[in-house]
């Protein structure tokens, strides 16, 4: 017989308690709770001096049908009541022993059942707010149900005079539960109105608006390109009327940044895809620029230095894959570059030959030269300078006589000052209040706004400046250069004082 092997079940590891999810209390159910707490609050704040006032009103009702008892005590002939009588007057006000000063006497009435000893002593005629409110809560919660206690008022009618009685205090007690059994309901339903009232008139102005505005701003985020989702204003005139207003407004900026930010996404993947395709033709066009230097022609020899170096830079255009959007700009290499043989390349490349009816002026110091990058500064000038020919070539007629670009060169301390300007219409407003800014500050009809934000970019990127000049005859932008970093600030305070 084989042996039996124990086999010991492994016990299968205990579920993992599941994460209780905190209790979300959302505004609404905040707002209830907070209303009937601060309407208890204040039923309790009306409770104490209320209580502390309906036990005098008690002692002062017994005390009042004592005297009424005193009187027809008093007048019995001879002052002597039978026994039976008295007891049943003393039953019919609650006490056990009714005295009053009567002149300067102090004279027993009638008494039945006088205990031993006697607890408390009330003197009705010199009490304060604060003991009579310390006594009502001890006589709630720290006095014994057989406790006696001796009241001692004025008598009325009878000045100088007091009455006094001896009374058990568990019928005050009793009444002062019933009256605080009264006020505890009384406020249950009053605070349950208050609240009710205060909830649904807070609801409909406060909690209903802010979940509208949480639920867009949900919604919003959710697809925030999308211009349905902005939220639409109620007409409120009050802070969640300006709350609507400005969340609005800041929706449908961010939903124009992101949509430019997708069409600058999608731009740069097209540009990316065009670029591997361009890149190699404009390689094929340069070794053809190659055969072509070696004709012997006085014109080819002129013009095909000029043809290989824009293919060059063409093709370093290609190579550095997106000039603008993702990919940042190299940072320029400064060298001495000369300002006037920099606008005669830009002329060349423009095309602006004598059979073009626009002007080419040039107005540039002599020997004036700056520490500049040549290729990013020749991008910038080209820019600006096709900018100005669209600008003119927009009006439509043409007239060589008005038609002109004017390009003007100084040096102004350690700044080199380049201006470009034309006698177009000129920048709108609208085009203004965008500048530079890729896609919205185009000056032009169908313009992309491209040439202004590369061009700002490359001044920026050499520690210049740009800045359109106010107050001219169509357009003047104006480029500072400086040969080393130059605080613009205080060098347009220093012009602005000049």
């Amino acid at each position: 017989m084989e042996p039996e092997v124990e086999t010991t079940r492994k016990a299968d590891p205990a579920p993992a308690p599941h994460a209780v999810p905190p209790i979300r209390v959302g505004l609404s159910g905040k707002l209830l709770f907070l209303t009937i707490l601060f309407v208890m609050l204040a039923e309790v704040l009306i409770y104490v001096p209320s209580i502390a006032n309906f036990r005098l009103n008690w002692l002062n009702d017994r005390l009042a049908a004592a005297h009424t008892a005193a009187l027809v005590l008093d007048a019995a002939p001879s002052g002597m009541v039978p026994e039976s009588l008295a007891k049943m007057i003393l039953d019919s006000i609650g006490a056990r022993a009714v005295a009053m000063k009567m002149g300067d006497q102090r004279r027993l009435l009638a008494a039945s059942n006088l205990p031993s000893h006697i607890e408390n002593d009330i003197d009705m005629r010199h009490l304060t707010w604060s003991k009579s409110i310390l006594d009502a809560f001890e006589v709630l919660f720290f006095d014994q149900p057989d406790d006696v206690i001796r009241v001692v008022g004025p008598a009325p009618m009878a000045e100088g005079q007091f009455i006094e009685i001896i009374l058990d205090e568990a019928p005050l007690r009793h009444a002062m539960l019933g009256f605080s059994v009264n006020i505890l309901l009384l406020s249950l339903v009053i605070s349950g109105v208050t609240a009710t009232l205060v909830f649904f008139a807070l609801h409909y102005l406060l909690v209903r608006p802010m979940a509208r505005i949480t639920d867009n701003m949900v919604a919003f985020r959710a697809d925030p390109e999308n211009p349905a989702r902005v939220i639409e204003r109620s007409g409120r005139r009050d802070e969640i009327g300006t709350a609507e207003e400005e969340l609005g407004a800041m929706q449908r900026e961010l939903s124009s940044m992101l949509h430019q930010k997708s069409r600058l996404a999608a731009l740069g993947l097209a540009v990316s895809k065009i670029n591997h395709d361009l890149r190699n033709l404009l390689a094929s066009a340069q070794l053809f620029s190659d055969q072509l230097s070696n004709l012997p022609d006085p014109k080819v020899q002129r013009f095909a230095p000029k043809l290989m170096l824009a293919l060059e830079r063409a093709i370093a255009f290609c190579q550095s894959t997106l000039s603008y959007g993702a990919v940042q700009e190299a940072p320029p290499e400064r060298k001495p570059v000369k300002v006037e043989e920099l606008i005669d390349e830009v002329h060349e490349a423009l095309g602006l030959g004598l059979d073009v009816p626009i002007r080419w002026i040039v107005s540039v110091e002599r020997g004036l030269t700056m520490q500049a990058d040549h290729d990013q500064m020749f991008r910038v000038i080209v820019n600006l300078a096709r900018n100005a020919m669209q600008a003119l070539e927009a009006r439509g007629q043409r007239d060589p006589a008005r038609d002109q670009i004017r390009t003007t060169g100084r040096r102004d301390g350690g700044v080199v000052v380049i201006e470009v300007s034309d006698t177009g219409p000129g920048v709108s407003e609208k085009a203004r209040a965008h500048l530079y800014q890729a896609f919205q500050g185009s000056t032009r009809s169908g313009g992309t706004g491209l040439g202004l934000a590369i061009a700002a970019e490359l001044v920026r990127a050499h520690g210049g400046d740009i800045k359109l000049v106010p107050g001219t005859i169509g357009a003047t932008f104006s480029i500072a250069i400086p040969d080393s970093t130059v605080d613009f600030s205080s060098l347009r305070e220093q012009r602005a004082r000049a």
